[in-house]
């Protein structure tokens, strides 16, 4: 792989917790010619357009599918406990060159309601627990299962495809939103086997139903008319 850069890009609005994520991100160990970045949006209109804006691309642009840096979306609330997470990256993307998306969770088949979680589920973030913590080191074997869509907690890109601001102006669905325009762009998504998971994911916001479920139709009925 000859990209160098890990662009690590955030939606934020609790400053605190940002930098708690970012203590985590910069004990990471970094493979040899590599930099890391990171980029915070504190003002985000939507994750999808705070998201293009820290990539410069707007709804309707060409993606770039080669020659960008490896980009990793994530919350503010998800901490990086593995510090091999940039090795497990590199390696993945670079001897599974079709693969476009790594994610720490996600779902084979996405469910007819297009709810992730309704469905199978596999991967994970760790839990708070006071057990100790064991890395599990670089595997260029490393198994992992393709998926229909990936948590947002934590997605991995090596293309840069357009986030649809244009179809979803909230903080729901983006993420299985971007999976799909990963696939109509050809491209793999996968969760590798994580023993112990990579993460942890706080995931203490309170979910608007309403909100969600608006989002969810909107999703559906541009992805999936006939379920509408």
């Amino acid at each position: 792989m000859t990209r160098q850069e890990f662009h690590f890009i955030a939606c934020t609005n609790h400053p605190l917790m940002m930098a708690e994520c970012r203590l985590y991100i910069n004990r990471l160990y970094v493979p040899e010619g590599c930099s890391v970045r990171i980029t915070e949006i504190n003002d985000a209109k939507s994750m999808c357009e705070g998201y293009n804006r820290a990539i410069g691309m707007k709804p309707g642009d060409a993606p770039r599918l080669q020659d960008v840096p490896l980009r990793i979306y994530l919350h503010q609330d998800t901490f990086i406990l593995n510090r091999w997470f940039l090795y497990h990256l590199q390696s993945l993307f670079t001897n599974h060159p079709d693969t476009g998306m790594i994610g720490m969770a996600g779902t084979p088949v996405l469910h007819p309601s297009g709810i992730m979680w309704m469905g199978e589920y596999i991967g994970n973030s760790l839990d708070s627990s006071e057990e100790p913590y064991e890395e599990q080191q670089p595997d260029d074997s490393l198994p992992y299962t393709t998926v229909a869509s990936v948590d947002g907690f934590l997605m991995a890109t090596a293309a840069d495809v357009p986030w649809r601001e244009d179809l979803l102006d909230g903080f729901e669905f983006y993420d299985v939103s971007q999976c799909m325009e990963f696939q109509k762009n050809g491209k793999k998504i996968i969760v590798p086997a994580q023993q112990p998971a990579w993460c942890i994911h706080g995931d203490e916001r309170r979910l608007s139903l309403y909100s969600y479920n608006r989002y969810r139709k909107i999703f559906l009925s541009h992805y999936f008319p006939d379920a509408v």
